[in-house]
């Protein structure tokens, strides 16, 4: 039984796609809240996080670019969230509810696992053409449910460190402290599922690795 070679993109192709959005839908929007918050305070912050997604949205329109659907859900999300803050009046509520629903992702990916529909595996799909041939593969099977899991604990880790650091250190240390620990623990965590899937594809053809008949 042949298996087809699959080629992966280039990290730097990979890193070009993701970076500008980490930029816009990340980093940018808490830079936004943390200067509005020290000049507006909270009510400005988060009029100001609500502008910046929604001007996001506005710029696309007017360049006739596609808007994404993440874009789309993260704009009804924040508009949620700043809502629930400003009626609170706390920042700890607004940064709380992402956590929370981070914390349902790594349920999910979690469940997934235990339904054989492992989460990664669809998400990868969506970036990488992958031959059904290769999907079928035990090896590949392995790396889809093991990868996930490790997502799983990722984003579990990642929300435990935040709502930690938000409960008990100010705005300013959590913003700055939680986007500092989330970057190192995701960054070693893409760095490891980008290795462990080269190896795996490119194991593909050893006999070891064919399906018993």
């Amino acid at each position: 039984m042949s298996t087809p070679s699959v080629k992966l993109p280039r990290i730097t192709a990979l890193l070009r796609q993701a970076v500008p959005r980490l930029l816009e839908g990340v980093v940018a929007p808490l830079a936004v809240f943390y200067a509005a918050l020290a000049v507006l305070g909270l009510d400005g912050a988060l009029i100001a996080a609500v502008t910046w997604v929604y001007a996001g949205v506005a710029w696309r329109l007017i360049r006739r670019r596609p808007v994404p659907g993440t874009m789309v859900l993260a704009a009804i999300a924040i508009t949620a969230r700043a809502a629930l803050g400003w009626w609170t009046g706390s920042a700890v509520v607004y940064f709380l509810q992402p956590e929370l629903g981070t914390i349902c992702i790594s349920m999910a990916f979690l469940a997934s696992v235990r339904l054989n529909r492992p989460l990664v595996q669809k998400l990868t799909l969506d970036y990488i053409h992958l031959p059904s041939t290769v999907l079928k593969h035990e090896r590949v099977r392995r790396f889809f449910a093991r990868i996930t899991l490790l997502w799983a604990f990722v984003l579990l880790a990642n929300s435990t460190v935040s709502i930690y650091l938000l409960l008990h250190q100010s705005i300013g240390t959590y913003l700055l402290v939680r986007t500092s620990v989330v970057a190192g623990i995701s960054g070693l965590a893409v760095a490891v599922s980008i290795y462990t899937f080269r190896r795996v594809l490119g194991r593909l053809h050893e006999p070891a690795a064919l399906p018993a008949a």
